[in-house]
């Protein structure tokens, strides 16, 4: 990556590796994972991720993360997308349009937010 190319979130994403914190006074949680790995068809971005919102008893609610393929669709015309970048909400997966480490920090706190608004823990 040249000066002109750099993701200027990815130094705030990397710096996040290993940190769990907890984000109300419930007991709901958040979990980063975030390294560098080689450049590859399922990970373009050379970045392995998993951004993760557990329930206190500490079933995950939602995911953001590269750790696998993810299908397009539902039902017998699926097919693997070639990258791996996805989110999950409970049981659901979908695929996620990855544009930058900020982006995806933004879009993991987005989706945070509004699941413990959902769930009353927030306001």
């Amino acid at each position: 990556m040249t000066g002109f190319d750099r993701d200027p979130g990815l130094d705030t994403l990397l710096e996040l590796h290993g940190l769990t914190l907890f984000v109300d006074d419930v007991g709901h949680w958040v979990k980063f994972v975030a390294r560098r790995v080689g450049v590859t068809v399922e990970r373009p971005h050379g970045l392995g991720y998993s951004l993760t919102l557990h329930a206190p008893d500490g079933t995950r609610l939602v995911g953001f993360d590269n750790a696998h393929p993810v299908r397009d669709r539902r039902g017998p015309g699926r097919r693997k997308r070639g990258g791996s970048d996805h989110r999950h909400r409970l049981r659901t997966v979908r695929p996620y349009d990855y544009k930058d480490a900020a982006a995806l920090l933004e879009d993991f706190w987005n989706e945070v937010d509004a699941v413990l608004k959902e769930r009353g823990s927030i306001s």
